[in-house]
C-alpha cells in the first residue's frame, strides 16, 4: 500500500507559518484581510500573504487560503479583485463555505483548487459528488462525523478528505451555530465567534438543576487530539490532517505540528505495526494548551460526557521551562533552508559563471520544483601571483547567509591561473541565488491567467439598481438578474403599513402565511387556521406513520402540506428515510423543506419531482450563492432513470443574519421569510440529557440557563440523535410590516417549538391580522426582532 498523508497546521501570523514549516507541516492554511473565518487573528495583508505564499513554496510546502466566511451581496463587488493577487502569486487552493463565493473562484479561477471548510456542513458522499461536480477537488467535513463515515466519504467520491485531528472543538456543528450572533452580534459564519460556548451553563429540567455546582461549563468540549486513531483516519481514506490553533502562538504551532510529525512519520514507514502514542507526548501537548484535558472526539462515538470540560480548569500552572527552550532552539530560532547543487565556472579571459540547482526534494523527501539560478560575472583575470585556490572559491560559494539556500554538492571547473576577487565571487554567489529564488517564485505563478472581469457576475449592476426596493424574479440569480433589467420597477412600498399590505402594492401576488410545527399537539390549531396556506410537519416530532394523515388533513383544509427533513443528515437520518421510504412516497407532501446540501442531493436524486424548500441555514447571503444551489440541485442526481423533464420548484428561506436593507439588496421576492419563532442558536451531536444523567432516548425539553439568568429551551432530538438549542425569545416582526412589505417576501413563516396551543393560536391570529387584514398588531409576549434591524458585522 502506497502511504500518504498532508500534516496541515494552522498560520494566524508569518512566525506561526514559520514555525509551522520548520516543525514539519506539509502545508499551512492562513486567512487574509478578508473574508477569513478568524477575524480576530493576526491575518496577513496582501504583502504578507504574498510572502507567506513564497516562502512555503521554497521549502517544497503548500498555502491554503480560508476564504470560508458568508459574504453580503455588496462584499461579493471585492472578492475577485482580493483574490487575484494571491492567484496569480501561486495560492495553492481556497477553503470556502459560501456557495455564492465557490461559484465566484470556479467562474474567475478555474486552476485555483477549492477545498469545502468544515463550515460547510458536509456529512455524506451524496453532497460531496455533487461538489465534486462543481470542480471541489477536497471536503473538510463535519467534525463529527466517525470513522466508518470518513472511509463511506472517501470510497465513493475519491476526493482528497481533510480531517481535523488536535484542536479546538465546537459544541455545535460548524456552520450551524448562531449563538454569538443573535446574543451579541459577533457571527461565526462571519468569522466573529464570541465562543459563546466557553460562558458557564446550567441546565434545567423545570426548577431541577441537572449540573453540579462546579459543573459550570456544559458546553465547553476538550481539545481534539486524534493521536490515538491515526492509523484508522489514514488507513480510512484521510489525506490531510488539519490541526486547528489559527489565534494560537508560534510556540503552539511548532510543538504540535512537531508531535504529529513524529506519528505520521512513523505510520508512512511501519504502518500500523508497533504504533503506539507516548504518554510523555501527550504530556507535551497539554503543556501547549489545556482547557480541561484531551479528547479523540467523534471518530469513535456519537456524543458523550467524557467529551466535554464542564469543570473549570486551574487558572495558573508551573511552566515547563526545559519543553519551551526545546522549541525555540529546535524550531524558533533556526531558520529552514533548502539545499542547492552548484557549478563554478572561471576561464581566464571568459566571465566567470555559477549556476545553482535546487535539488528534487528536500531533507524530508517532499518534491521541490525544478529550477535554476544562473549568474555571470567579470572577466576572469589572470593571478599576477599565486592563483585563487578552489578550496577558497568554493569556501566563498558556500556562504549564503542568510538566503533561505545552503550549497551541497559543488564542482569547480577553471583553466589557467585564475584570480577572482572575493568581492566579485560573493556578488555572483548573491546573484544567482537571487535568481533561483526568483524561478522558484515563477514556478508557481499564474500571471496573466484566470477571467480579466474584477467584480462577480451581476453584483455590481444588481446592487446598483436596488436601493430599497428589489426587481428578482424566480430564480433571484444570473438569469433572472439579466431579465429584471428590462422589467419595469416595482412601486415602492408606502410608509403606510396598511396601504402596502391591503393593497399589496409591494408583491404581485398576495403574502402567504406558513407554519412549521414540531410537535403534532400543534397540528389541529395550525390546520384549522384559516390563515394559514402552508403547513410544515418536522420529522423530528412527526413519525412516519402519522405523515399520511396529517397530509390528508391538511389538504383537506385546502392547505399544501410539506415535510422537515432533520436538521443534519447522518448516516441514521438516511436509514430511517430509507426505511420508511414508502410512507414518504405515499404520504401526499407538495414539498420536502431540507435544511443541508446533503438533503438536497439526496431528495433531487430519490424523489426528483419533488418541489424543495430551503431553510435559511441553506445559506444564500447574495444571489450567487442560490444561483449556484440550483445548478447544485439541477445537476444532483444527473444520469438517473428518474430523471424527467425540468427541475421542480426550489424555494429559498431568507438569511437570518442579514437586516432589512441587505435582505433587499439581496433580493427577497419569491423567497420565504422567518417571521416569528425561536432561532436554532446550536444544533449539536451532543446530548444534555445523556450528558448531565442518563441517556433515555425519550425527547424532552430542557433549558440551559446563562450568567444573565437567560432560560434557552433545549430539545434533544432522540429520532436522529441530536440537540437543538433554540433562542431565549423568539423572533417577532409584528412591528415591522412596513419593512417586510418593502421586502416584497410571498411567505412569512411562523415556526412553532415550545409553544402551546393557545399562545400559537394566539400568534396565528396576530399576524393574520397585521399581515393578512392589514391591521396594527403589537406583541404582548417577550420577543427580539433578531437581525432584522441590527444585522451582523
Amino acid at each position: 500500500m502506497i502511504r500518504k498523508a498532508e500534516i496541515l497546521a494552522p498560520a494566524g501570523s508569518m512566525d506561526s507559518l514559520m514555525a509551522a514549516v520548520s516543525a514539519g507541516a506539509d502545508a499551512v492554511y492562513m486567512g487574509g484581510s478578508r473574508f477569513g473565518a478568524r477575524a480576530f487573528a493576526e491575518n496577513a495583508d496582501e504583502d504578507q500573504m504574498i510572502r507567506a505564499i513564497r516562502y512555503v513554496h521554497l521549502h517544497g510546502r503548500k498555502l491554503y487560503m480560508t476564504v470560508n466566511t458568508l459574504v453580503k451581496e455588496r462584499e461579493m463587488e471585492d472578492l475577485i479583485a482580493f483574490l487575484r493577487p494571491y492567484y496569480e502569486a501561486g495560492l495553492d487552493a481556497v477553503l470556502v463555505q459560501d456557495m455564492g463565493v465557490l461559484r465566484a473562484i470556479r467562474e474567475h479561477f478555474p486552476e485555483l483548487p477549492i477545498h469545502t471548510s468544515t463550515q460547510m456542513s458536509v456529512t455524506g458522499a451524496e453532497s460531496a459528488l455533487e461538489l465534486k461536480k462543481l470542480g471541489v477537488t477536497r471536503i473538510v467535513p463535519a467534525r463529527e462525523i466517525s470513522l466508518p463515515e470518513i472511509r463511506d466519504l472517501h470510497e465513493k467520491t475519491g476526493l482528497e478528505i481533510e480531517c481535523f485531528v488536535h484542536g479546538a472543538l465546537c459544541f455545535c456543528y460548524s456552520g450551524q451555530c448562531l449563538f454569538s450572533s443573535m446574543i451579541g452580534g459577533r457571527s461565526g459564519n462571519r468569522g466573529r465567534c464570541a465562543q459563546t460556548c466557553r460562558l458557564p451553563f446550567e441546565v434545567l429540567e423545570g426548577k431541577r438543576n441537572l449540573t453540579g455546582k462546579d459543573e459550570r461549563y456544559p458546553l465547553s468540549m476538550k481539545d481534539l487530539c486524534a493521536l490515538d486513531v491515526l492509523p484508522d483516519l489514514l488507513e480510512g481514506g484521510a489525506f490531510s490532517l488539519k490541526i486547528e490553533g489559527r489565534m494560537k502562538s508560534p510556540r503552539y504551532t511548532a510543538g504540535v505540528v512537531s508531535i504529529y510529525r513524529k506519528y505520521v512519520d512513523y505510520w508512512l514507514e511501519h504502518g500500523r505495526e508497533g504504533y503506539r502514542v507516548d504518554p510523555e507526548d501527550r504530556r507535551k501537548l497539554l503543556e501547549l494548551f489545556d482547557r480541561g484535558g484531551l479528547t479523540d472526539g467523534y471518530y469513535r462515538r456519537h456524543n458523550g460526557p467524557e467529551m466535554v470540560v464542564f469543570h473549570e480548569k486551574p487558572q495558573f500552572r508551573e511552566e515547563d521551562r526545559a519543553y519551551t527552550k526545546e522549541l525555540e532552539e529546535r524550531f524558533l530560532r533556526v531558520p529552514v533552508k533548502e539545499t542547492a547543487d552548484a557549478v563554478f565556472t572561471a576561464r581566464v579571459g571568459e566571465p566567470i559563471s555559477l549556476m545553482v540547482t535546487l535539488r528534487e526534494t528536500d531533507g524530508a523527501g517532499r518534491e521541490l520544483p525544478p529550477a535554476v539560478g544562473y549568474a555571470e560575472g567579470a572577466v576572469c583575470a589572470s593571478a599576477l601571483k599565486a592563483p585563487t585556490s578552489e578550496a577558497d572559491l568554493e569556501k566563498q560559494i558556500r556562504k549564503t547567509g542568510n538566503t533561505p539556500f545552503v550549497i551541497g554538492n559543488t564542482e569547480i571547473v577553471t583553466e589557467g591561473n585564475v584570480f577572482v576577487p572575493v568581492k566579485q565571487l560573493n556578488e555572483l554567489r548573491r546573484e544567482a541565488l537571487a535568481v533561483l529564488e526568483e524561478n522558484i517564485h515563477s514556478f508557481f505563478m499564474r500571471s496573466g491567467k484566470g477571467t480579466e472581469s474584477e467584480s462577480c457576475p451581476d453584483a455590481s449592476d444588481r446592487i446598483s439598481e436596488i436601493g430599497d426596493t428589489m426587481v428578482c424574479g424566480p430564480e433571484c440569480g444570473k438569469e433572472t438578474a439579466e431579465k429584471a433589467k428590462d422589467a419595469p420597477a416595482r412601486k415602492e412600498c408606502s410608509d403606510n403599513a396598511e396601504d402596502a399590505l391591503a393593497e399589496r402594492k409591494c408583491s404581485d401576488d398576495a403574502v402567504r402565511l406558513t407554519a412549521a410545527i414540531e410537535s403534532p399537539l400543534l397540528a389541529d390549531t395550525v390546520i384549522r387556521s384559516d390563515d394559514i396556506s402552508v403547513v410544515y410537519l418536522d420529522s423530528t416530532g412527526f413519525d412516519a406513520k402519522t405523515w399520511k394523515p396529517y397530509a390528508d388533513a391538511c389538504h383537506a383544509a385546502n392547505k399544501e402540506c410539506a415535510l422537515i427533513l432533520p436538521h443534519m443528515w447522518r448516516a441514521g437520518a438516511r436509514q430511517y428515510f430509507e426505511k420508511h421510504r414508502e410512507e414518504l412516497t405515499n404520504a401526499g407532501f407538495d414539498a420536502l423543506m431540507i435544511k443541508n446540501l446533503e438533503e438536497l442531493a439526496y431528495v433531487r436524486v430519490h424523489f426528483p419531482d419533488m418541489p424543495v424548500v430551503a431553510d435559511a441555514n441553506v445559506y444564500t447571503m447574495n444571489h450567487l450563492s442560490e444561483t449556484q444551489i440550483r445548478e447544485f440541485a439541477r445537476d444532483a442526481g444527473t444520469g438517473s432513470d428518474q430523471r424527467k423533464g425540468e427541475m421542480p420548484p426550489m424555494r429559498f428561506t431568507l438569511p437570518l443574519e442579514l437586516n432589512f436593507h441587505e435582505l433587499s439588496e439581496r433580493g427577497a421576492e419569491n423567497a420565504e421569510l422567518f417571521a416569528y419563532g425561536r432561532v436554532p442558536m446550536m444544533v449539536t451531536a451532543q446530548c444534555f440529557r445523556k450528558n448531565t444523567g442518563k441517556c433515555t432516548k425519550e425527547p424532552c425539553v430542557l433549558e440551559i440557563r446563562d450568567r444573565k439568568n437567560a432560560l434557552f429551551p433545549v430539545k434533544n432530538h432522540c429520532r436522529f440523535c441530536y440537540n437543538t438549542i433554540y433562542n431565549a425569545a423568539p423572533v417577532t416582526l409584528l412591528g415591522d410590516r412596513a419593512a417586510v412589505g418593502r421586502l416584497g417576501c410571498r411567505w412569512l413563516r411562523l415556526t412553532f417549538t415550545t409553544e402551546k396551543p393557545e399562545e400559537a393560536e394566539k400568534i396565528l391570529r396576530a399576524y393574520g391580522d397585521a399581515f393578512l387584514r392589514g391591521q396594527d398588531r403589537t406583541a404582548d409576549w417577550d420577543y427580539t426582532r433578531g437581525h432584522f434591524r441590527r444585522g451582523v458585522e
